[in-house]
């Protein structure tokens, strides 16, 4: 039986540490599952990783690992301070945390055991504090949470919030996936479609490679993307009419692939081998049968990198649109919810949003800072956990799903 009483209010410490950017939160968790909990940020911290990892055009994971266990303590101490304790004498305390919440997967599991044994040693110490102190202090509970679920809640996290949310469609973009949920309440939901290979993410940035962008590669495309335009180049659109809710973006990835390698103008940027090598195997698979033989788009010299950025950009973003609107219409939800790093892409998010007030649904994401990788959602979604007495192994799962 989940806890349902209403007067229900924790203090929780979250920890994320999945892949490449170091996070910790203090927040005021307090409501039911039935009322739908709210949340008070009383404290965040993030240590990026992006320049030690530039150098390599992607994250290594013990590099990662070893920039966790670095920037760990130095979160604690900033988030336990002497200042932030005279701004709130009583929540700031690390012996008034009710909860520690770490993420135990999915991501890069050298990463996450970095969170996980920093939890674990933080509770023991918390604990044997509090059975020294004898004062009757209940112990601090460490609950495990799947950084999948934090971004589904995180649609939880801005300040207005209205009273009906679901049934909803929930769009999860990031690096390592690409989801599609019909979400029933707070605790019910059913995976309706996901990647059949790339995520789409990890397209972007497999793209921003191709095109010579630094790390990382997303971001830099998107940025890029708002200098060109986005009809320049005819990429396809991999199973846009397919009858499932399943995605592929190997396909598209690939074709951009092609146009570069068919432009001179492009030779002396890609590195055609190693791309090439990425897309041989069962990714080819899945791009004969996903967009057939068109793979080859015309090259066009006057096709700038922002053209090709942009092209590409609008050629995913196109098929996550039509995809979730026709999931939303054929299953009448309330809204739709977007979520996960790749929702911070502003294209995305207007043009999702756009799409959905004129099938009457409400939209909602959050604020941009929410979308990339943090620790206000995963102490939100340990939360939640608490609330449901749900509880992952605390060990480190790079392959958990939602």
């Amino acid at each position: 039986m989940a806890r349902e009483a209403k007067t229900v209010k924790k203090i929780v410490l979250g920890i994320e540490t999945s892949c490449d950017e170091t996070a910790m939160a203090l927040i005021e968790a307090s409501g039911s599952l039935s009322t739908l909990p709210r949340f008070k940020i009383l404290k965040e911290e993030v240590a990026s990783q992006i320049k030690v990892h530039r150098p390599f055009g992607g994250v290594v994971p013990t590099l990662a690992k070893r920039e966790h266990q670095r920037n760990l303590p130095i979160l604690y101490r900033k988030i336990f301070s002497e200042t932030a304790a005279k701004q709130n004498a009583k929540k700031m305390r690390i012996e008034n945390v009710d909860l520690i919440a770490v993420t135990v997967g999915p991501g890069l599991e050298p990463a996450l055991w970095a969170g996980i044994t920093f939890a674990q040693e933080l509770q023991a110490r918390i604990n044997a504090d509090i059975n020294a102190d004898k004062r009757g202090k209940k112990k601090v509970e460490l609950i495990g949470t799947n950084h999948l679920e934090g971004h589904l809640y995180s649609f939880l996290l801005p300040k207005k919030k209205p009273t009906t949310y679901f049934p909803a469609i929930a769009l999860i973009v990031s690096g390592g996936h690409t989801i599609l949920l019909f979400v029933q309440n707070l605790t019910t939901w059913k995976k309706l479609g996901e990647t059949r290979d790339d995520a789409v993410g990890e397209a972007f940035d497999k793209v921003a490679r191709m095109l010579g962008l630094p790390y990382p590669g997303g971001p830099e495309l998107e940025r890029i993307a708002k200098r060109g335009k986005g009809d320049a180049i005819q990429f396809p659109r991999p199973m846009i009419h397919d009858k499932s809710y399943d995605f592929s973006f190997s396909g598209l990835k690939t074709a951009v692939l092609y146009y570069l390698r068919d432009s001179q103008k492009y030779d002396a940027r890609v590195n055609i081998p190693q791309v090439e090598a990425e897309g041989r195997g069962s990714m080819r698979r899945i791009t004969q049968s996903a967009i057939g033989d068109n793979l080859r788009c015309h090259p066009r010299k006057s096709a700038s990198t922002a053209d090709v950025a942009a092209s590409f950009q609008r050629a995913a973003i196109d098929v996550l649109v039509k995809k979730t609107i026709r999931a939303a219409k054929e299953l009448r939800t309330r809204s739709v919810m977007l979520s996960g790093g790749v929702a911070a892409n502003t294209v995305l998010r207007k043009a999702l949003q756009k799409e959905a007030r004129k099938i009457g649904s409400s939209f909602f994401v959050a604020e941009q800072k929410y979308n990339t990788d943090n620790a206000v959602m995963i102490a939100a979604a340990g939360y939640i956990d608490y609330l449901r007495k749900k509880k992952h192994r605390l060990v480190a799962n790079g392959a958990l799903n939602i």
